[in-house]
């Protein structure tokens, strides 16, 4: 297996993580957040979503946060847009990058966001045409790409024909998530082995949650068919609302370590991202269970 030398991760439990927190943060709180998490040396930060705030009432404060985030040089931040509506929001902010969202099957697509999966390609063609015409980024995720809650087996071929349209519509980047956490390594690096070979120039990200345990086993068998791009949750923050008992993505520090002991440069000091763990107990009023390595370094 061929390791890249380094690895992006995008901090995604700002807005992923967040979402499905009962706990209502208040925008100070996710801006100390935000804070600490650049302060460990995460660059790239998904901060939050612009979708209506009565469906998402934790990211209401989408426009107010983003005007009193720090614009600091090297730090790029996202944003999730699920509509024309939501984009016209963006719009007013100083974000350079947003990130477009569809479900490969159809029954999760309707309860998600209550469109067909067609309806959904037709809406966020418009987002992506004007986002492009206002110099904005896109990165499109596809939902559900290894399994869905409804549905359980997701066809190859849906998620190929999403991803063709996407690319279609300039996203620059296309996320494969496992939003319930049904994925396999033998199935991650099929399917990314596959993407990869078809779309030889294109970035292709990974999206894993936690459900059976295997979230950083299928990272490493994305980083063998290639990938070098990973979201991940600071304390495995996250979920799916379709899914009860679907956990969190992996873990930002799980995910951080892992990277360190395989010599893979994340830019991100593990020690300090601790503190972010510690933050997110105190926020959320709880324990987060620290591999034993991790609580060795959190001690020393």
């Amino acid at each position: 297996m061929e390791i890249p030398k380094a690895v992006k991760i995008v901090e995604v439990g700002p807005r992923d993580g967040l979402q499905n927190e009962t706990i209502i943060l208040n925008t100070n709180d996710k801006l100390r957040l935000v804070s600490s998490l650049i302060d460990s040396g995460v660059s790239n930060i998904e901060v939050t979503s612009f979708v209506h705030p009565k469906l998402v009432p934790q990211l209401a404060d989408a426009e107010i946060l983003l005007k009193n985030i720090l614009c600091i040089k090297g730090i790029n931040y996202s944003a999730l847009v699920p509509n024309l509506k939501g984009f016209e929001r963006a719009l007013n902010t100083n974000l350079g990058e947003i990130t477009v969202f569809i479900s490969a099957s159809e029954s999760h697509n309707r309860n998600n966001v209550n469109r067909s999966i067609s309806e959904s390609l037709e809406n966020l063609k418009a987002v992506c045409k004007k986002a492009k015409e206002s110099r904005i980024k896109v990165r499109g995720e596809i939902s559900v790409s290894f399994g869905c809650p409804f549905e359980g087996k997701v066809p190859l071929k849906s998620v190929i024909t999403i991803a063709k349209n996407l690319i279609e519509m300039s996203c620059y980047e296309i996320v494969l998530a496992d939003t319930i956490g049904l994925a396999n390594p033998e199935q991650v690096y099929s399917i990314f082995k596959l993407f990869k070979e078809k779309w030889k120039n294109l970035s292709f990200a990974a999206h894993f949650h936690d459900t059976n345990k295997m979230a950083l086993a299928n990272v490493v068998a994305a980083i063998a068919a290639g990938v070098s791009v990973f979201d991940s949750s600071i304390g495995g923050l996250g979920g799916c609302p379709f899914a009860p008992g679907a956990t969190g993505n992996v873990a930002t520090e799980n995910l951080v370590y892992m990277m360190d002991k395989m010599n893979i440069d994340t830019g991100i000091d593990i020690r300090k991202l601790l503190k972010s763990v510690k933050m997110v107990e105190k926020l959320f009023k709880r324990n987060i269970e620290l591999i034993p390595e991790l609580k060795k370094i959190e001690e020393s």
